[in-house]
């Protein structure tokens, strides 16, 4: 087996001698005011995929695992890998940029091994630290949006924003002018109309349209945060959903629950097999980017067992408009697009979780154990 290191060199090199260009680390351009924490928290990322494929297949197999982006809150230090593949590259060729491994075997009658090593560097993302966002309470700040933020603006197959859509979100800001404002009675209605349901496979498939016309405003991360995101576009919010994996113990938010937000060990090992999970953010004319998270605040009341209004709720509910604690990596923003290569199923809702095809047929990536694959994280002190 050969271990392949990319960020520490000038190119990323496949096990038959292709050659690509490294990733550059420009990410974050659209959002010049971010407001990060001092400190921050290093996790080593582990990732065994030990592919299953179905009994009797034969055909080629092909893995796009993701790669977390780099921002000012977080940064991808390191990624290796070793394994039996034919080929491996890194690339970030398809409409929203999106980092992705892309891994693949000429038949699937042997053994689908690959393990992952990603070193991630992170630091809490809190943009109302120090009320940075009082001048952004006034509507005088509905500026030009420019052309690189307009696409969080438009709708998607799983993102619509008219019809019922707009709708709701006009009933929701009624006459409120100020786009911080509006966000905000966005992002409390989501988290207090919404719930969090434990039945929903995965972290839920985010189809807004359906979820506000059926009326069961439930559902997991993916399905309460694209809400939040449908919303906010339908009033000319540009925003936009992040998808990524919780790596380790939270600090910030784990005196209201120990469960919600993430755990590890008392040696910082924490087995993350199920911990993806999906965040939002909205865009401010003139400011950038603010983080949001209504539905860590719903998971957080039914694991607490606890109503609206509860003191804890609302707490939680407050820091996470406008913060994020990064116990969390996020990969990538990309929503209803085409992979690199292509897929032959078409185009993903997301990819969040790493995603493989058997003779073009998809794997469940919803269960670890029948894919399979085993993440495990350890934080660094």
């Amino acid at each position: 087996m050969e271990r392949r290191n990319f960020l520490k060199s000038v190119a990323a090199l496949s096990t038959i001698g292709l050659v690509r260009p490294a990733f550059s680390k420009t990410q974050n351009v659209d959002n010049p005011a971010i407001s990060i924490s001092d400190s921050s928290r290093r996790f080593v990322l582990t990732q065994t995929y030990n592919l299953k494929a179905p009994e009797g297949s034969k055909g080629k197999v092909n893995l796009w695992i993701p790669v977390p982006e780099d921002t000012s809150f977080q940064t991808l230090l390191d990624l290796s890998f070793t394994g039996n593949y034919q080929q491996a590259t890194l690339n970030a060729n398809n409409a929203y940029g999106a980092r992705m491994l892309f891994v693949s075997w000429p038949d699937s009658t042997g053994k689908l091994e690959i393990q992952v090593e990603m070193t991630i560097e992170t630091r809490d993302w809190e943009v109302r630290k120090d009320n940075k966002l009082a001048d952004w309470m006034l509507p005088e700040h509905d500026a030009v949006i420019p052309n690189e933020i307009k696409p969080f603006l438009l709708a998607t197959p799983h993102i619509p924003v008219d019809g019922i859509v707009k709708e709701t979100a006009l009933k929701i800001i009624a006459a409120e002018k100020a786009p911080l404002k509006q966000a905000r009675l966005i992002h409390d209605w989501v988290s207090t109309h919404m719930h969090r349901d434990d039945a929903v496979i995965g972290c839920g498939i985010g189809d807004v349209g359906e979820i506000l016309k059926a009326g069961k405003l439930g559902g997991k991360c993916t399905d309460i945060n694209s809400v939040f995101v449908a919303l906010c576009r339908a009033v000319g919010i540009p925003a936009r959903e992040m998808f990524g994996i919780r790596l380790g113990a939270s600090s910030k938010l784990a005196q209201y629950s120990h469960k919600a937000f993430g755990s590890a060990d008392e040696q910082g090992i924490a087995k993350v097999n199920g911990g993806q999970h999906c965040r939002a953010m909205f865009w401010l004319a003139g400011f950038g980017w603010v983080p949001a998270d209504p539905a860590d605040v719903t998971k957080m009341r039914l694991t607490e067992k606890k109503e609206n209004g509860d003191p804890a709720v609302s707490a939680v509910n407050d820091y996470l408009f406008g913060n994020w604690e990064m116990n969390w990596v996020g990969f990538n923003h990309a929503r209803d697009f085409a992979l690199y290569p292509a897929a032959e199923q078409g185009d993903v809702n997301n990819l969040g979780y790493p995603y493989a095809e058997v003779d073009g047929d998809p794997l469940n990536f919803y269960d670890p154990a029948a894919f399979s694959y085993e993440y495990v994280s350890t934080e660094q002190h």
